[in-house]
Protein backbone atom coordinates (compact mmCIF):
# COMPACT_ATOMS: atom_id res chain seq x y z
CA UNK A 1 0.00 0.00 0.00
CA UNK A 2 1.08 3.49 -1.15
CA UNK A 3 1.92 5.86 2.23
CA UNK A 4 -0.20 8.61 2.72
CA UNK A 5 2.35 11.76 3.89
CA UNK A 6 1.51 13.83 6.64
CA UNK A 7 3.18 16.69 7.59
CA UNK A 8 3.33 17.72 11.58
CA UNK A 9 3.18 21.19 12.42
CA UNK A 10 6.50 20.53 14.60
CA UNK A 11 10.39 20.72 14.19
CA UNK A 12 11.01 18.52 16.95
CA UNK A 13 12.38 15.33 15.65
CA UNK A 14 11.32 13.38 18.95
CA UNK A 15 7.98 14.70 18.94
CA UNK A 16 7.69 13.33 15.33
CA UNK A 17 9.06 9.76 16.48
CA UNK A 18 6.80 9.43 18.79
CA UNK A 19 3.50 10.26 16.82
CA UNK A 20 4.53 8.34 14.23
CA UNK A 21 5.34 5.30 16.35
CA UNK A 22 1.47 6.05 17.93
CA UNK A 23 0.13 5.89 14.30
CA UNK A 24 1.94 2.85 13.26
CA UNK A 25 0.45 0.90 16.54
CA UNK A 26 -3.32 2.04 15.17
CA UNK A 27 -2.54 2.45 11.50
CA UNK A 28 0.25 0.28 10.96
CA UNK A 29 2.72 1.32 8.32
CA UNK A 30 0.40 3.77 6.26
CA UNK A 31 1.26 7.13 7.05
CA UNK A 32 4.54 9.04 6.92
CA UNK A 33 4.81 11.73 9.20
CA UNK A 34 7.09 14.30 8.33
CA UNK A 35 8.01 17.70 9.90
CA UNK A 36 7.84 21.28 8.89
CA UNK A 37 11.28 21.17 8.27
CA UNK A 38 11.37 17.90 6.21
CA UNK A 39 8.78 20.00 3.80
CA UNK A 40 10.82 23.29 4.19
CA UNK A 41 7.97 25.24 6.39
CA UNK A 42 10.64 27.84 7.83
CA UNK A 43 7.74 30.48 8.97
CA UNK A 44 6.81 30.93 12.40
CA UNK A 45 3.89 29.95 14.22
CA UNK A 46 1.59 32.37 15.90
CA UNK A 47 -0.68 30.55 18.56
CA UNK A 48 -2.86 33.05 18.96
CA UNK A 49 -5.78 30.95 20.08
CA UNK A 50 -7.91 31.11 23.11
CA UNK A 51 -8.38 26.99 22.99
CA UNK A 52 -6.32 24.19 22.74
CA UNK A 53 -8.47 23.54 19.57
CA UNK A 54 -7.80 26.74 17.69
CA UNK A 55 -4.08 26.49 18.50
CA UNK A 56 -3.52 22.98 16.77
CA UNK A 57 -6.22 24.38 13.87
CA UNK A 58 -3.81 27.31 13.46
CA UNK A 59 -0.74 24.92 12.96
CA UNK A 60 -2.32 22.50 11.34
CA UNK A 61 -3.19 25.38 8.73
CA UNK A 62 0.04 25.98 8.63
CA UNK A 63 1.51 22.70 7.84
CA UNK A 64 -1.05 22.46 5.25
CA UNK A 65 0.19 24.73 3.22
CA UNK A 66 3.11 22.10 2.17
CA UNK A 67 0.19 20.36 -0.05
CA UNK A 68 -0.19 17.57 2.05
CA UNK A 69 -2.79 17.24 5.16
CA UNK A 70 -1.30 18.66 8.23
CA UNK A 71 -1.70 17.60 11.60
CA UNK A 72 -1.20 19.49 15.13
CA UNK A 73 -1.48 19.10 18.66
CA UNK A 74 -2.06 21.70 21.36
CA UNK A 75 -1.64 20.36 24.90
CA UNK A 76 -1.62 21.26 28.44
CA UNK A 77 -2.54 20.76 32.12
CA UNK A 78 -5.87 22.25 33.43
CA UNK A 79 -6.37 22.54 36.85
CA UNK A 80 -10.28 23.31 38.04
CA UNK A 81 -9.14 24.90 41.66
CA UNK A 82 -7.00 27.44 39.58
CA UNK A 83 -9.92 28.72 37.09
CA UNK A 84 -8.66 26.05 34.35
CA UNK A 85 -5.23 27.76 34.78
CA UNK A 86 -1.70 26.72 33.58
CA UNK A 87 -4.56 25.46 30.29
CA UNK A 88 -3.17 26.74 27.12
CA UNK A 89 -0.41 28.78 28.90
CA UNK A 90 0.79 25.22 30.28
CA UNK A 91 4.65 25.22 28.26
CA UNK A 92 5.57 28.73 29.49
CA UNK A 93 3.41 28.59 32.69
CA UNK A 94 5.85 30.56 34.76
CA UNK A 95 7.09 32.93 31.74
CA UNK A 96 9.54 31.48 29.87
CA UNK A 97 8.76 28.83 27.54
CA UNK A 98 9.64 25.02 28.06
CA UNK A 99 10.82 25.95 31.73
CA UNK A 100 10.03 22.77 33.54
CA UNK A 101 11.25 23.40 36.98
CA UNK A 102 9.47 26.97 37.09
CA UNK A 103 6.37 26.20 35.46
CA UNK A 104 5.96 23.04 38.34
CA UNK A 105 7.08 25.49 41.24
CA UNK A 106 4.97 27.92 40.24
CA UNK A 107 1.74 25.38 39.94
CA UNK A 108 2.94 24.26 43.45
CA UNK A 109 3.06 27.57 45.02
CA UNK A 110 -0.38 28.33 43.02
CA UNK A 111 -1.77 25.17 45.05
CA UNK A 112 0.00 26.10 48.53
CA UNK A 113 -2.89 25.72 51.09
CA UNK A 114 -5.77 24.24 48.40
CA UNK A 115 -7.40 21.20 49.15
CA UNK A 116 -8.85 20.28 45.85
CA UNK A 117 -6.00 18.97 43.52
CA UNK A 118 -8.07 17.45 40.45
CA UNK A 119 -6.52 18.13 37.45
CA UNK A 120 -6.42 17.23 33.70
CA UNK A 121 -4.26 17.26 30.58
CA UNK A 122 -5.77 17.74 27.75
CA UNK A 123 -4.96 16.83 24.07
CA UNK A 124 -6.50 18.24 21.14
CA UNK A 125 -5.38 17.11 17.72
CA UNK A 126 -6.53 18.53 14.42
CA UNK A 127 -5.78 17.79 10.78
CA UNK A 128 -6.51 20.25 8.15
CA UNK A 129 -6.66 19.31 4.14
CA UNK A 130 -5.01 21.26 1.79
CA UNK A 131 -8.80 21.08 -0.35
CA UNK A 132 -10.81 22.99 2.77
CA UNK A 133 -12.03 19.60 3.28
CA UNK A 134 -13.36 19.39 6.71
CA UNK A 135 -10.76 19.03 9.61
CA UNK A 136 -10.98 16.14 11.25
CA UNK A 137 -10.86 17.08 15.34
CA UNK A 138 -10.05 14.48 18.31
CA UNK A 139 -9.95 15.15 22.06
CA UNK A 140 -8.00 12.86 24.69
CA UNK A 141 -7.57 13.45 28.48
CA UNK A 142 -6.79 11.96 31.57
CA UNK A 143 -7.36 12.94 35.05
CA UNK A 144 -5.70 12.58 38.13
CA UNK A 145 -4.19 15.12 40.69
CA UNK A 146 -1.69 17.52 41.57
CA UNK A 147 0.80 16.24 44.26
CA UNK A 148 2.33 17.95 46.90
CA UNK A 149 5.86 17.11 45.66
CA UNK A 150 7.55 15.60 42.64
CA UNK A 151 8.01 11.81 41.93
CA UNK A 152 9.43 9.95 39.21
CA UNK A 153 12.64 10.91 36.63
CA UNK A 154 11.07 9.98 33.43
CA UNK A 155 8.41 12.03 30.83
CA UNK A 156 8.70 16.03 31.09
CA UNK A 157 6.41 19.19 32.14
CA UNK A 158 4.08 18.38 34.76
CA UNK A 159 4.37 14.25 34.74
CA UNK A 160 6.25 14.57 38.13
CA UNK A 161 3.52 16.10 39.67
CA UNK A 162 0.33 14.10 38.18
CA UNK A 163 -1.05 11.58 40.35
CA UNK A 164 -3.01 8.65 38.10
CA UNK A 165 -4.47 6.85 40.73
CA UNK A 166 -5.54 4.00 39.08
CA UNK A 167 -1.83 2.82 38.49
CA UNK A 168 -0.82 4.20 41.34
CA UNK A 169 2.31 6.20 40.38
CA UNK A 170 2.44 9.31 38.51
CA UNK A 171 2.90 9.69 34.75
CA UNK A 172 6.79 10.40 35.58
CA UNK A 173 6.77 7.22 37.17
CA UNK A 174 5.54 5.21 34.09
CA UNK A 175 7.52 3.62 31.26
CA UNK A 176 6.42 5.50 28.10
CA UNK A 177 4.29 2.27 27.08
CA UNK A 178 2.58 2.73 30.33
CA UNK A 179 2.43 6.78 29.85
CA UNK A 180 1.23 5.67 26.01
CA UNK A 181 -1.55 3.34 27.01
CA UNK A 182 -3.47 5.96 29.40
CA UNK A 183 -2.12 9.27 28.35
CA UNK A 184 -4.24 12.14 26.87
CA UNK A 185 -1.89 12.33 24.01
CA UNK A 186 -2.28 8.51 23.47
CA UNK A 187 -6.15 8.62 23.64
CA UNK A 188 -6.61 11.69 21.27
CA UNK A 189 -4.66 9.61 18.56
CA UNK A 190 -6.46 6.23 18.95
CA UNK A 191 -10.12 8.42 18.27
CA UNK A 192 -7.78 10.35 15.74
CA UNK A 193 -6.54 7.31 14.14
CA UNK A 194 -10.20 5.58 13.72
CA UNK A 195 -11.74 8.67 11.96
CA UNK A 196 -8.61 9.30 9.91
CA UNK A 197 -8.66 5.51 8.73
CA UNK A 198 -12.52 6.08 7.71
CA UNK A 199 -11.99 9.25 6.09
CA UNK A 200 -9.08 7.88 3.70
CA UNK A 201 -11.13 4.70 3.02
CA UNK A 202 -8.67 2.55 5.15
CA UNK A 203 -11.62 0.94 7.07
CA UNK A 204 -15.78 0.70 6.06
CA UNK A 205 -17.52 3.50 7.76
CA UNK A 206 -19.29 1.89 10.11
CA UNK A 207 -21.37 5.13 11.27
Amino acid sequence: MRKITVVLASRNKGKVAELQRLLNEELGDVVELKSLDDVGLTEEIEETGATFEENAMIKAAVAAKSGYPGLADDSGLVVPALHMEPGIYSARYAGAHGDDAANNALLLKNLAGVSDRKAAFICSLVMVFPDQSAPIRAVGAVEGEILLSERGENGFGYDPLFWYDPMGKTLAEMSADEKNAISHRGNAVRKFARKFARRMGLVEDDD
